[in-house]
C-alpha cells in the first residue's frame, strides 16, 4: 500500500515516479500559479505536471525554484513532466519544442516528456524525437497522453523504445479497464488526468457515503481509489487547503467493497475530448 506522499512507482526503465503530483491544467500564468506550485512542494509534493499548451511553464518554473528553496531540496528531488503540443508534432519540431519547454521552465532536463494527443499521421515522428532525447540522456522517461490501446499498439509496432507512461482521463465515471489492463501487461504506467472529473463527482451520493464513513472528503476517496488501482494521479488545485487535503490520503484504505462500489459508477463518460474524435 502506498503510505506516503513521496512514495514512488518504478517505471520499467528504473526511474522512480511519485504516485501523487500536482496538475496545473488551465491555471494561468501569474502569482496564483507560482504560489500553487511553491505551496505544493513546501507541503511535500515532489511531482509537478504541466504542458506547453497550458501556457504556464514559466510560472511553473518560478514556483519550482521557490518551492525548492522553501523545502531545502534539489532539482533531483523533483519529478517534472511536460508535453509536446499537437502543432509541434514532427521530428525536428518536437526536438525544438522540448528545448522551448526547458527554457521556459528554466530547467536542464525533464523527468518525463509526453506526446499530448495522438494526432493521426504525426505521433510516430514525434516519438522518434522523444527516443532521441531519451537516448541522449536529456530526459529521464518518455511517454504519451490520451492514447487508446490501438494508438499504443500502432506506436509500439515501429518504436525502438516503448512508452513508459500513458496519461489519460481517468475517474470513477471513466474507469478505462481495457486500457489499464493493456498498460499493466506491457509495463506502461497509467496516469490519471482530471481524476476529480473537474468537480462533477463531489456531490455523488455513493462517494459521499464512503467519504463520510472514512471521515474523508470525496476528493480524498477518489485519489485513494486511483492509488489502490495502481494509477498515478495529479489532482489540480491552486488553494493551499485543497493541495494539502488532496495529499492527505495515506492514512486510510478503501475496502474491497468500497472499491467495487466506486467501480460500479463507471458510465464511460468523459469531461475531455475523445482521443478518437478530436479536431485540434
Amino acid at each position: 500500500m502506498t503510505k506516503h506522499l513521496q512514495d514512488t512507482t518504478t517505471l520499467y526503465n528504473g526511474v522512480k515516479m511519485p504516485w501523487l503530483g500536482l496538475g496545473v491544467f488551465k491555471v494561468e500564468e501569474g502569482p496564483e500559479l507560482v504560489e500553487a506550485v511553491r505551496t505544493a512542494i513546501r507541503h511535500g509534493y515532489r511531482s509537478i505536471d504541466t504542458a506547453a499548451i497550458y501556457g504556464n511553464e514559466e510560472g511553473v518554473g518560478e514556483g519550482i525554484r521557490l518551492g525548492m528553496k522553501d523545502a531545502g531540496i534539489t532539482r533531483e528531488d523533483l519529478f517534472i513532466t511536460s508535453k509536446v503540443w499537437n502543432s509541434d508534432l514532427g521530428y525536428d519540431s518536437t526536438l525544438a519544442a522540448y528545448e522551448t519547454s526547458l527554457k521556459k521552465l528554466g530547467l536542464d532536463y525533464l523527468d518525463l516528456y509526453l506526446i499530448h494527443w495522438p494526432v493521426e499521421g504525426k505521433y510516430k515522428e514525434a516519438w522518434r524525437a522523444l527516443e532521441t532525447i531519451y537516448k541522449e540522456g536529456r530526459v529521464k522517461a518518455i511517454g504519451v497522453s490520451n492514447f487508446h490501446v490501438h494508438h499504443l499498439q500502432d506506436l509500439m509496432k515501429d518504436a525502438e523504445i516503448k512508452p513508459m507512461v500513458d496519461q489519460v482521463e481517468y475517474h470513477p465515471r471513466l474507469a478505462q479497464k481495457e486500457l489499464r489492463a493493456f498498460c499493466q501487461e506491457n509495463g506502461i504506467q497509467m496516469e490519471a488526468w482530471s481524476p476529480l472529473m473537474q468537480g462533477q463527482l463531489l456531490d455523488n451520493p455513493v462517494l459521499k457515503e464512503i467519504a463520510d464513513r472514512h471521515q474523508k472528503s470525496v476528493a480524498q476517496v477518489i485519489v485513494r481509489w486511483d492509488l489502490q488501482n495502481g494509477v498515478v494521479t495529479i489532482p489540480k488545485s491552486t488553494k493551499e487547503h485543497r493541495i494539502v487535503e488532496n495529499a492527505d490520503v495515506f492514512n486510510f484504505e478503501l475496502s474491497s467493497e468500497d472499491m467495487e462500489k466506486i467501480d460500479a459508477l463507471h458510465e464511460g463518460v468523459r469531461v475531455g475530448p475523445d482521443p478518437d474524435n478530436f479536431d485540434f
